[in-house]
Order: C-alpha cells, then sequence, then structure tokens
C-alpha cells in the first residue's frame, strides 16, 4: 500500500549508516560532513514476522513472502530549515511526502565524528527539528485558518469543519505544541486534518543511537529520550547504528552469535521496522496456501473488501466473503482443514474489519 517512513535528523546523527543497515546497502552515502545525503533515498524493508514462518510451516507453503515498508532517508536538517535555510525547503517537501517520521538522535560521544552544533545533546537536537516543523506549519495555518474561518461564517459547511480542527491545530502549535494532538470530532474533521499535511501532525518514533556498548541497555542520552517520548505519547527505539553496520555485513549464519556475544537478543533494525509498523496504526493478515504464504499489510479498522482489494483490485469490487481464521487458532488447530472442522473458520462479510494476525481466504465473483 505504500506506506513510507521517513529518516530524519540533524546532519551526523547516524541516519544514512543506519538506513544502509536497514536497507543491507551502500545506497546512502555515509559520510562525516553534512548534507550527504541530496536526493532522499528509498529502501523497501521486509517487516519480520515470526507469525508468517509458522503460518508457511503449517501450509506446507514454497515460498514465503512478507510484507514490507518503504524507509527513506531525507537530508540532514539545520537552524533555519522552515525559511530555507541549508536544503530546508527540500527537507520540508520530503518529509511531507511521508507517512510517518523515524527521528535518528545522537545518543553517544565521539571526538570523530563532528556534531553541527558542537555539543551531544538528543533533547536539544529534537527540538531543533521540532521547532522547524512546527514553525512551517504555522506559517501555513496562519495564511490558511483566516480564510476558511471567513468562508464558515458566510454558511459553507465544508470550511466550517476545516476552520475548527485546523484552528484547534493552529493554538496548539502558538503553545508550542505539536498539530498530532488536535483531536478531530469526526471522519471530515479528520479528512480535513489530513488533507493539510501538516508536518508536525505525522507520528514520530525517535529512534536512539546509542555507542555500541550501550546497545542492550541504552544509556543516560537514551533515559532522557524515553521520557520525552512517554510524555509525548511517541515511539523510542534503542540502536547502535555501528553495531546494524557490522551485523549485515557478516554471513547470516554468524548473526545470532554475534548479537549473543552483546547480549542482544534480536538486531535494533528489526525493532525500529516493527516499530515503524505500529506507529503508521497498521495490522497484517495472512493468506497461506501450498505455493505460498505471504503477510499483507492493512490500516487498522479496513474491511474486508478493502483488505481482498490489496491483493487485487477485482477482488475488492467482486468480493462476497472471507474465510477467516484467527492466527492463534490456525496454529493451535494446524491449519484451515482443522480450524474450519472445529468450527473455527468465520464466514465474514463486507462490515467485516480485519483484526492483526487474520488467515484470510476471500472468495470473489467471476
Amino acid at each position: 500500500m505504500g506506506f513510507r517512513c521517513g529518516i530524519v535528523g540533524l546532519p551526523n546523527v547516524g541516519k544514512s549508516t543506519l538506513f544502509n543497515a536497514l536497507t543491507e546497502s551502500a545506497a546512502a552515502e555515509a559520510a562525516n560532513y553534512p548534507f550527504c545525503t541530496i536526493e532522499p533515498n528509498v529502501g523497501q524493508v521486509a517487516v519480520p514476522d515470526p507469525r508468517l514462518d509458522a503460518i508457511a510451516r503449517i501450509a506446507g507453503s514454497a515460498r514465503i513472502v512478507p510484507t514490507s515498508l518503504a524507509f527513506v532517508d531525507i537530508a540532514g536538517l539545520v537552524r533555519g530549515a522552515s525559511k530555507g535555510e541549508g536544503l530546508g525547503n527540500q527537507f520540508l517537501a520530503n518529509i511531507r511526502e511521508v507517512d510517518a517520521i523515524i527521528h535518528v538522535l545522537r545518543c553517544f560521544e565521539s571526538a570523530d565524528i563532528t556534531h553541527v552544533e558542537g555539543r551531544v545533546d538528543p533533547i536539544a537536537d529534537a527540538e531543533t527539528v521540532e521547532t522547524e516543523l512546527m514553525l512551517a506549519d504555522l506559517d501555513s495555518l496562519e495564511r490558511r485558518v483566516p480564510t476558511l474561518r471567513k468562508k464558515a461564517q458566510g454558511g459553507d459547511k465544508e470550511a466550517k469543519a476545516a476552520a475548527r480542527i485546523l484552528g484547534e491545530a493552529l493554538e496548539l502549535l502558538r503553545a508550542g505544541k505539536p498539530a498530532r494532538l488536535a483531536a478531530p470530532r469526526d471522519p471530515d474533521e479528520a479528512r480535513h486534518l489530513a488533507q493539510a499535511q501538516l508536518l508536525t501532525a505525522k507520528p514520530v518514533l525517535y529512534v536512539c543511537n546509542v555507542d555500541e556498548r550501550s546497545a542492550a541497555t541504552g544509556n543516560a542520552h537514551s533515559a532522557r529520550v524515553a521520557e520525552k517520548a512517554r510524555a509525548e505519547g511517541a515511539g523510542c527505539v534503542i540502536v547502535s547504528a555501528a553495531i546494524e553496520a557490522e551485523i549485515v555485513s557478516l554471513p547470516p549464519e554468524e548473526r545470532a552469535d554475534f548479537l549473543a556475544s552483546l547480549g542482544l537478543t534480536e538486531t535494533g533494525l528489526a525493532r525500529v521496522i516493527r516499530a515503524g509498523h505500529d506507529l503508521l496504526g497498521l495490522v497484517t493478515f495472512f493468506t497461506a496456501g501450498p505455493k505460498e504464504a505471504r503477510a499483507w499489510t492493512v490500516a487498522k479498522g479496513a474491511t474486508a473488501p478493502q483488505a481482498a482489494g490489496v491483493i487485487h483490485s477485482d477482488f475488492e469490487t467482486k468480493f462476497i466473503r472471507a474465510e477467516t481464521i484467527a492466527f492463534e487458532d490456525f496454529v493451535a488447530l494446524g491449519g484451515e482443514a482443522k480450524a474450519r472442522e472445529a468450527g473455527r473458520l468465520r464466514a465474514e462479510g463486507k462490515a467485516y474489519q480485519v483484526q492483526d494476525g487474520d488467515v484470510m481466504h476471500f472468495l470473489h465473483g467471476g
């Protein structure tokens, strides 16, 4: 469905190193100077999901196809970006095109890697980026809201809904708070908020890039970021980009032992990918058969016909019903046939909202 997470942050915080590790490529040049990433690089990354492996084993599937997310490595930001400083205009335009923000923060000390502002303070770094995004949104809404309010006074119903929710977002920004805290009262207001493409309305995941010694437990810098994330209702993941870069250079059979030697059970990248998936409010459903077991992604609240449409547009328009088994039942009972025998296969209609972990088979007209 083309969900995209934009990787942002100040220059030299480890964004491109993280992106390279995520995509297991050197598509983004990682170098010790600002703006080494001038055009956003895009990598399609598989979402780790052990449920898919279990389903494939039970179904005897010949191949496994995971769902994926797109990660976009966006050029580093400096103060004044909202006014066009550095690569500001390009930076803001690139963020507008993504669905969620992965905010990489430097949480390590190093005399060898310069910091654009000469100090290591992840909270100040976060505030620098957030301030520029807020200023850009503030400028946009201060021009738009008065016009909408004038139209609303003239009886325009669409303008009235837009003026209320965007006016609320404007007041939040004036108070130094992000627009994502605005609360739409109905689907129309939610639509107007989404159409405004406000930068601070996007969900945020903070990624704390720590030194190798802190990869398992974090450090004082990452603890401050975690506290900030909790206060905002944002996500937070600890990663050592240097370790992740080393892991992807190892043969697959050596990676588990390397992780264990560092006190880790999985890569930080796996946590980032899963957190990005959760951040977007997505659910995963599965299809399985002898040829393949496959994971598919839809937005939370998607109906069965909409899920069918992700597989093929004809499946949505000609939808009849969905035969659905909860993942737990599929595994516990040993597959579709036994789930059907046990009465745990459900026939769901057009109004059914897909649940995370559903194993589905869609029936449609010819």
